[in-house]
């Protein structure tokens, strides 16, 4: 990908704020671009990035997609691994008007389906090809299943058999913004509450969901998390989170650049590359789910480097199991441990460990609600509950999300009057506010970071031909912390083989929605509704069906 052409401006005279506290996403970028233009803000595949970069390259892309047709209030996606195209992508499509909707580059034929055709996407950024998947050619077959989708834009040429009508690159968009600058859309830009961002997310029907998150929302939970952590332009962390879920996006990307902070871009997750990214650059901050910190102790011990820049260890995405808590401590012991708490419909964090937590304190809560957030526990009648007691946490504030893209009925039922979120998590309140979780009321889980709900899963097991009925849930994994099993019931006179059901589901889903453990049996146990127990299946699988 070429570099910023330096004669394109970084944005129009009017839209660099004046002050330190701009209300979008583009009017941030502006501003740092503006005030420290030559400090490095990304480090990607070994070269710096300074504000001033990013930004001519934001001004670049936003002009390339007008070229292109595309306007304020469009929808561009982008299936890609971390990387400045996935960066400049977001950031020219917010400069824009447009918003970016995140996608997994490891979803398949239905996510694709679904989540294109319900956003309705006019643009897809991904790689023309993986190691795993040749995206080219699979969308040169494909591309009439999602026909809102005018560009397919390649992070590279693809290869001679996967050209198409409306296949571009990214160093052609880039190329078009930087050959005539069109200006409409670019010198209003957004207004905070307009839509930035759309991140899918399942409901317990297996329905996806795309979280409206918007710039005022985004701002507000980066802002939150870089006020409560005293974040300066002197932190640094390695940015190995994904950036299509707001671990990566929020808490790593918007959060340092409220901060002036730098990032050190990864692609993907290795725990060997960060940690030697780590050593490298003296970064201050480590974040990651409990799986990738296991994984990156493990590495540190077969073959240390020097981590001891390392001043917070951020663990998210997850209940931190305590020995973990003390293996993390004993490792970096001048690093602080902190909890972070959020999920896609508060736009990143709500909830981090408070300042003078001890171990015991991170270990037995998940922190304290930041931001001047409001927050309270609830029980099944919405009436707030005493401290101690158990009930459904909910927030409200400038974090959350504008509701679900296109669904009312979904929006009106997480969002509720008032400015309530309800977030689905059972919490108990201690009486200084730190919040302890108790259970997940849906029945989401989270293998290896990645949340994955068995409604997605079981409604692919049930298209089998073999298969009757499909029921599944998150089972303790020592690695991934959780992992999906799913017992089903065969239709008669077929035979359902388990090896032949996960090929299935691998065909058809993320790798890490395929189940680990498939087990038939020739019924489920049932509620007097005649719902599936899924408490007494997840027992009768425990004692071996």
């Amino acid at each position: 990908m070429p570099a910023p052409d330096d004669r394109t401006p970084a944005a129009p005279p009017d839209a660099v704020p004046s002050t330190a506290d701009p209300s979008t996403i583009p009017e941030l970028l502006a501003w740092r671009a503006a005030h420290d233009t030559d400090r490095v803000f990304l480090v990607v595949d070994g070269r710096d990035v300074t504000f001033g970069d990013l930004d001519r390259l934001a001004t670049q892309v936003a002009a390339g997609l007008a070229s292109w047709g595309i306007g304020p209030g469009d929808r561009v996606a982008v299936a890609a691994p971390n990387g400045l195209a996935w960066l400049g992508l977001f950031f020219g499509a917010a400069r824009l008007g447009a918003a970016l909707v995140t996608l997994n580059p490891r979803y398949r034929e239905q996510e694709f389906r679904t989540m294109l055709n319900q956003s309705g996407s006019r643009l897809l950024l991904c790689p023309a090809a993986t190691p795993e998947f040749d995206f080219a050619a699979f969308f040169a077959g494909f591309r009439a299943e999602v026909p809102t989708v005018e560009r397919f834009v390649f992070l590279d040429a693809p290869g001679p058999d996967a050209t198409f009508e409306g296949a571009s690159t990214f160093d052609e968009l880039v190329a078009a913004g930087a050959a005539g600058r069109p200006t409409a859309g670019l010198e209003t830009g957004p207004d905070p509450d307009d839509p930035a961002v759309i991140l899918y997310t399942s409901g317990t029907t297996g329905r996806p969901r795309g979280a409206v998150l918007t710039h005022r929302s985004l701002l507000a939970s980066a802002r939150a998390q870089v006020e409560h952590l005293g974040w300066d332009e002197h932190t640094s962390t390695v940015g190995s989170l994904p950036l299509n879920h707001v671990g990566g996006l929020t808490c790593g990307i918007l959060s340092l650049l409220v901060a002036g902070g730098t990032v050190v871009l990864q692609p993907t997750f290795s725990p060997s590359a960060v940690l030697a990214a780590t050593a490298e650059h003296r970064t201050t901050v480590l974040s990651g789910v409990p799986t990738m910190l296991l994984m990156m102790l493990g590495a540190l011990a077969g073959t240390p480097v020097d981590t001891r820049s390392l001043r917070q260890v951020i663990v998210g995405g997850s209940i931190l199991d305590p020995s973990l808590a003390r293996q993390v401590a004993a490792t970096w012991p001048d690093a602080r441990l902190i909890n972070l708490y959020g999920l896609s419909e508060s736009s990143g964090a709500a909830v981090l460990s408070a300042p003078d937590d001890d171990l015991d304190t991170v270990t037995r809560s998940i922190g304290v609600v930041i931001g001047g957030f409001e927050w309270r526990v609830v029980d099944p009648a919405g009436e707030p509950v005493a401290p101690g007691s158990a009930g459904e946490l909910q927030l409200r504030g400038a974090c959350v999300a504008s509701g679900y893209w296109d669904m009312p009925e979904e929006t009106a039922e997480t969002f509720l009057a008032g400015g309530w979120l309800a977030t689905g998590d059972v919490v108990e309140a201690e009486p200084d506010g730190h919040l302890a979780v108790r259970a997940r009321k849906k029945e989401m889980y989270i293998q290896g970071g990645f949340n994955v709900y068995p409604a997605d899963v079981e409604a692919v097991l049930a298209a089998h031909p073999s298969v009757a009925l499909a029921a599944g849930f998150g089972v303790p994994d020592p690695v991934y912390g959780e992992v999906g099993a799913y017992v089903v019931v065969p239709r008669p006179g077929a035979e359902a083989d388990p090896d032949e059901l996960r090929a299935w589901c691998a065909e058809r889903l993320a790798d890490y929605k395929v189940p680990r453990h498939v087990v038939v049996a020739s019924d489920v146990p049932l509620t007097p509704a005649g719902k599936v127990a899924k408490a007494e299946l997840r027992r009768r699988f425990e004692d071996g069906l």
